[in-house]
């Protein structure tokens, strides 16, 4: 009962940041769409931190990554043609699957809170309205603002499947796919297994497979809207600022946290790549070879 109402508290709190986020982006008197889509974006997720704030649980924000584009992406749909269809198909099937995700871990709001936001509230107890505001709301409000321009760029220019349109998707589809096959390897290891840590399947060949598909979903996008404003080559910028965020944050602080409670993290760390899948190191095969030889 206590997680179903939850998630009735935090999906009455997102509808009314989507009528608040709509109603900005009437009022606010710029003529560029995209300047008052991020009004309105900024605006919402103000009212969702207002929320965290109240609630102490900053995990109130967690699943405006994957809600909010869902709900621009209508608003610059010029023509619903094959190309609009198939990046809306895109869009939907990485957002409602990455959603499904939150909804399937989220345990409450009184017994679930993203363990990093925990992590920077201890450490930086006196900036952490500052941290919170800026750090765990608005700068991922913006970086998914930025990803999402190549998306907007698309849907305002869209006409034909060229080549590039259906390589773009086609990066994009298998991106959500690796993400669902990943995240449900670690839903199943979490749950059964006695290991230490995950190195089967996906997380074999990476130790970050989620995070690559995240990264190579957007990157998927803008490949799509080169196929149809290649002049807007320069929105490459929000994908790699996405990029940079899981190589710079995400991943060093998920590792040292690993690293911390897994003693075993140490080994498979040095064994597979961090984030775009390849093959282990040979050091594996060599330690199996030297411990048959024993």
């Amino acid at each position: 009962m206590q997680r179903t109402k939850s998630l009735i508290v935090i999906f009455l709190i997102y509808l009314a940041a989507l009528g608040l986020g709509i109603l900005t982006a009437f009022v606010v008197p710029w003529e560029s769409l995209i300047l008052r889509v991020l009004a309105a974006d900024i605006v919402a997720t103000l009212f969702v931190y207002v929320f965290s704030t109240l609630f102490k649980n900053s995990s109130v924000y967690d699943p405006y990554w994957s809600v909010a584009p869902l709900v621009m992406a209508p608003f610059f749909v010029q023509a619903l043609n094959p190309a609009s269809i198939l990046l809306l198909f895109v869009l939907y099937y990485w957002g409602i699957r990455l959603t499904a995700n939150w909804v399937y871990t989220f345990k409450g709001l009184a017994r679930y809170e993203d363990w990093r936001y925990a992590y920077f509230r201890k450490r930086f107890p006196r900036l952490w309205p500052l941290v919170n505001l800026f750090g765990i709301h608005l700068m991922p409000t913006v970086v998914v603002f930025l990803v999402m321009i190549p998306a907007f760029l698309f849907l305002q220019n869209a006409e034909s499947l060229a080549f590039l349109v259906l390589l773009g998707a086609a990066m994009s589809i298998a991106a959500a796919s690796i993400q669902l096959v990943s995240d449900t390897q670690m839903h199943r290891f979490r749950k059964h297994s006695g290991k230490a840590v995950l190195d089967e399947g996906l997380w074999r060949y990476s130790r970050h497979p989620n995070y690559f598909g995240e990264v190579l979903m957007w990157f998927g996008v803008y490949v799509m809207m080169l196929g149809v404003a290649f002049e807007h080559w320069f929105a490459v910028f929000g994908p790699l600022m996405n990029l940079l965020m899981f190589i710079a944050v995400s991943i060093p602080l998920m590792e040292n946290r690993q690293l911390e409670r897994r003693p075993a993290y140490k080994e498979y760390k040095e064994k597979t790549p961090p984030l775009i899948p390849w093959f282990p190191s040979q050091k594996e095969g060599e330690e199996t070879a030297r411990e048959e030889g024993t």
